[in-house]
């Protein structure tokens, strides 16, 4: 079992202060990217663009109607740079996800060394006590005889 500080936090993780600009961004990309939030604002405005544009084209007078003609041109662009990008980002999120895995990984394989070792002298320290009592209760047998 690990413990954590006062403040919450896993005593194996760096603060902020001590994480690389890069650290900070890619948790940044991770908790923002991978929320919900993330995702309905997303598709509110991809529903926001669609209707603004399509209603612009309805009302507009030939080409010249509308931010983005159709077949939403500059929108497609824009959703194949996000899906270019998206690859990276998430391998990014990943890396530093795993870099917090095997940060904590590696302390809680050192804190089950050293409970290993405490277990160890525990163990020793019983065995030591279980050959101690058996010598006194010995002692106590043989020199008090019972009267019948």
């Amino acid at each position: 079992m690990t413990k954590t500080s006062s403040s919450g936090r896993h005593p194996a993780l760096r603060v902020r202060d001590e994480l690389t600009v890069g650290e900070r961004a890619a948790d940044i990309m991770r908790n923002g990217m991978g929320s919900w939030r993330f995702v309905f604002g997303f598709l509110t405005a991809m529903a926001l663009w669609a209707i603004a544009n399509t209603v612009l084209n309805l009302g507009g007078s030939g080409r010249k109607a509308g931010f983005d003609p159709y077949p939403y041109i500059l929108l497609n662009l824009i959703l194949s740079t996000l899906a270019g990008l998206q690859g990276a980002i998430l391998l990014i999120a990943a890396k530093r996800q795993d870099q917090i895995s095997s940060t904590l990984a590696q302390h809680d394989y050192e804190i089950n060394i050293k409970a290993e070792m405490l277990l160890e002298d525990n163990t020793e320290l019983t065995r030591t006590i279980k050959i101690l009592t058996e010598a006194i209760h010995g002692h106590l047998v043989t020199a008090t005889p019972l009267s019948t």
